[in-house]
Formats: structure tokens, C-alpha cells, sequence
């Protein structure tokens, strides 16, 4: 059941995000970006069967996550040649 075990390990990955955070900071910022179109939700019966708002990625949320992937992306790499030593390699 590949379906299965990726809903676990996606799961377990964002409690361990969830855990890095500080208390009150995910469900807002999920909010904020359902209320900006980036994400929509929908509430169904979790595996353990109690009720859980389920989030996707909108049409318009994979934009916004691409541009801002690209846009990190170059940050990155100017970052990276400002702390290259002078004269040297990667």
C-alpha cells in the first residue's frame, strides 16, 4: 500500500515539524494561506476516525510555491558567493 505508508511518513514529517514550532504559530499561518487561495482544506475522518482538516495545495498555491522556490533559490546562491572565500572554490 504505497498510498498508506506515503500518508505516514508525510504524517510524521509534519509532526516533526509541528514540534519545532512554537505553540499557535502552524494553524494560523494554514489560515492565512487558505484565506489567500494558496491552500484549500476540507474536514474528514482521520485513520484513527476522529474528524481532521485535511489541506491541498491549490492551483494558485503552486505558483506561489514555485516562484517562491525560485526566488530562495537565488538568495541561496547569493548567500553562497558572499561566503565563498576570496579566491576560492565551492
Amino acid at each position: 500500500m504505497p498510498i498508506l505508508r506515503r500518508s505516514r511518513r508525510r504524517r510524521a514529517d509534519v509532526d516533526d515539524v509541528r514540534s519545532d514550532l512554537p505553540q499557535g504559530t502552524l494553524y494560523p499561518a494554514l489560515h492565512r494561506l487558505e484565506q489567500r487561495g494558496y491552500l484549500s482544506a476540507s474536514w474528514k475522518a482521520s485513520d484513527t476516525g476522529r474528524d481532521a482538516k485535511f489541506y491541498r495545495l491549490t492551483k494558485q498555491g503552486q505558483a506561489q510555491l514555485e516562484s517562491g522556490t525560485a526566488s530562495w533559490e537565488r538568495l541561496a546562491a547569493a548567500i553562497g558567493l558572499i561566503l565563498r572565500p576570496a579566491g576560492g572554490r565551492p
